[in-house]
């Protein structure tokens, strides 16, 4: 409160209360942003700066795939206007309630491996238009960090939607070290639209995990041959040229489009296909660039029961054949 609240006539104590009472309320909100995002390993944010590359396409089975291979992973779909990751994944439960006042909300759960929160499922009528201005939205997004149950995660993946505002630059303002992945299409029109979130990234500071070329090619249902009639190799030139890691192409396939539909995801099923085979390399590298949390190291006990078979058994510590 300034020094001069209380003598000025502008200022009621009543508005100053009331100014008091909303910082505290925020400053409260930042301390459970922090307690939540501590948990938390990696934060990846999928963007792009073009709408229809396929982003909650990979957003979604980004996160089903490294939930497959045994990662905890959260699936946060700040799409707010268009929030498809529910209906992609077939989810159909509510929102419940915390079970305290002070608790907090648990997300949908897919699987044991993995969480998943979206403002559609806190929608009486998923339906609705979502007509809300910017100061509505970033709220949404720090209650969605701060009141949901995330629990310990090796990754928290953020569906965006295309374009650098005010969702994205909420992201970037309150999740400290959020990474991206940029998605873009071969065409020259998808690149010149994603050179700007590239250039977004290096606005906020943002470090980019990679570059990722979906449909790059078509797979013909009939011969499981890929045709490139969108062309191919345009988002690895674009990593290229920013000096960007590229994760990898992914080639259209039909069956991802039927699969959406149907909230069976594609990309990440048991079906072998050069599409599926593709997004399996990009999880690797996902995986390769941010590794998930160390298994829990050996007790002392145990470390010494295999001393024996190290560089230090003879008790002298050789670096070249023991990491201690």
């Amino acid at each position: 409160m300034s020094s001069s609240c209380g003598t000025s006539s502008s200022c009621s104590s009543k508005s100053c209360g009331s100014q008091e009472s909303q910082q505290a309320r925020m400053a409260q909100q930042d301390n459970a942003i922090t307690r939540s995002l501590g948990k938390i390993k990696h934060k990846i944010l999928v963007m792009s700066g073009k709408g229809g590359v396929g982003k909650s396409t990979v957003s979604v089975n980004l996160a089903l795939g490294l939930a497959k291979r045994g990662h905890q992973v959260g699936l946060m779909d700040v799409d707010l206007h268009g929030p498809d990751v529910i209906r992609m994944l077939n989810l159909k439960g509510n929102m419940e309630p915390p079970a305290t006042p002070d608790a907090l909300v648990p997300p949908l759960k897919y699987n044991d491996n993995l969480k998943v929160v979206s403002l559609e499922y806190m929608m009486k009528d998923r339906d609705e238009a979502i007509i809300w201005r910017g100061p509505l939205k970033i709220q949404a997004i720090r209650q969605f960090v701060a009141d949901m149950d995330w629990g310990e995660l090796d990754y928290l993946i953020i569906d965006a939607p295309p374009g650098t505002g005010d969702e994205p630059l909420s992201v970037a303002q309150t999740i400290p070290n959020v990474t991206a992945v940029v998605v873009t299409t071969p065409q020259k029109v998808a690149l010149a639209d994603v050179r700007k979130s590239i250039s977004f990234c290096k606005t906020v500071n943002m470090e980019i995990t990679g570059v990722i070329e979906n449909m790059s090619g078509f797979v013909c249902p009939h011969c499981n041959q890929t045709v490139d009639i969108f062309k191919t190799g345009g988002g690895e030139e674009l990593a290229k040229e920013f000096d960007l890691p590229f994760l990898g192409r992914v080639p259209m396939d039909p069956k991802v489009v039927i699969a959406g539909d149907d909230g069976a995801p594609y990309l990440t099923s048991d079906a072998v296909s050069p599409a599926t085979e593709a997004f399996a390399a990009v999880v690797t590298a996902v995986e390769n660039r941010l590794p998930p949390r160390a298994a829990a190291k050996p007790s002392l006990n145990m470390a010494a029961a295999t001393t024996s078979s190290c560089g230090c058994g003879g008790g002298g510590c050789n670096p070249a054949k023991c990491d201690c």
